[in-house]
């Protein structure tokens, strides 16, 4: 399966539904501590971007680039993880936003990552070994095969990275601003917006007929009671942890 999403053709609203969560970014600005020069890599439309910093961004994108002026960002550089413009130790940090499963060569991409960093390389990522936690999986198991097959395990990342990381688990808020599929596990009526759908990549890997059938299957347990016979203590669950984890790795030692 190709990891290529076109979000040039298919990314037009990605900004207005792909957004910072304030408690997620918490942790992300944790994780950068007193770094001030700070490369954000495959950064879209600009979500996690820490705003007392000094940020570069780097995106391959143009619809993504162009959207970074609607949330009043700073231009991205045009370019990929993979040849990064910059040199060796340019930034005291960086920083890569669920996005690494985008990448044509991951591990060249997270190399290129330790090379520009003096400091703190930091990736947002979901475990593929954890996404079966969530329910979505009795729904749409191909979106969720496709995820499996998409995401680098956690091992893969701490490996090229060098291994002295710290992995967290990122807990999600039940009102999460970001509209990633786990954002909402206590609200599933939101899988039935095909506009939600369209800003979650994985909906792109699997047949119209498979979306079709997983969402109606939704609809129907849904008006009938039964997704909440069997799911329904999510509704009032403040936070849920899935599979969403901050890779946070050392970039000397990777070195």
């Amino acid at each position: 399966m190709s990891a290529q999403f076109n979000y040039d053709k298919d990314g037009q609203t990605y900004g207005s539904y792909r957004k910072t969560d304030q408690r997620i970014a918490a942790y992300v600005e944790k994780a950068i501590g007193e770094a001030q020069t700070v490369l954000n890599v495959g950064a879209g439309t600009g979500s996690y971007e820490p705003k007392d910093k000094y940020v570069i961004s780097v995106e391959p994108s143009k619809t993504m680039r162009l959207q970074r002026a609607q949330k009043n960002k700073a231009p991205a550089v045009i370019g990929t993880a993979e040849n990064l413009p910059f040199d060796d130790d340019s930034f005291d940090a960086s920083m890569a936003m669920v996005t690494i499963h985008h990448w044509g060569d991951m591990e060249k991409g997270l190399q290129e990552l330790l090379r520009v960093s003096k400091g703190r390389v930091i990736v947002m990522t979901f475990d593929p070994d954890a996404l079966d936690i969530f329910w979505n999986v009795n729904y749409f198991p191909e979106v969720v095969q496709a995820e499996k097959e998409r995401y680098p395990s956690v091992k893969f990342i701490m490996d090229v990275l060098g291994g002295n990381c710290e992995i967290i688990t990122i807990p999600i808020p039940i009102d999460c601003a970001d509209g990633f599929q786990e954002a909402f596990y206590g609200r599933p009526e939101a899988f039935l917006d095909k506009e939600i759908r369209n800003n979650q990549s994985a909906w792109g890997f699997v047949s119209e007929e498979e979306e079709l059938h997983g969402v109606q299957l939704l609809k129907e347990e849904l008006e009938s009671g039964e997704w909440d016979r069997k799911y329904g203590k999510y509704r009032t669950q403040p936070f849920f942890e899935g599979a969403l984890r901050l890779i946070v790795a050392e970039a000397k030692e990777g070195k």
